[in-house]
């Protein structure tokens, strides 16, 4: 664990790797717990989000937003102008 933080960035990219193929189910087993995947959001500090793009990257591009203001694997509100280190852009 990253100490206060209460997930660690193995279980970030899990959690990202369940969203991107895993149903929520199968995703729930990956990271080791019977509750949903989305229970296990991660914090915004753990994923170093911030309300600013990183270039062309920026949440209203990325696989995991939803419109318009949440995302599937943090927790609270994002941007649609922000980025996070789970970022993967959405397929053309």
């Amino acid at each position: 664990m990253t100490g206060s933080q209460g997930i660690s960035r193995r279980q970030v990219l899990t959690i990202a790797a369940g969203a991107a193929g895993a149903s929520v189910t199968g995703a729930a087993a990956v990271i080791g717990t019977s509750t949903p995947a989305q229970a296990a959001k991660a914090s915004q500090q753990a994923v170093k989000y911030q309300d600013t793009p990183k270039g062309e990257q920026r949440c209203d591009n990325c696989v995991h937003f939803e419109a318009p203001s949440a995302c599937k694997i943090v927790d609270g509100t994002v941007a649609a102008q922000g980025w996070c280190m789970v970022y993967a852009k959405k397929p053309a």
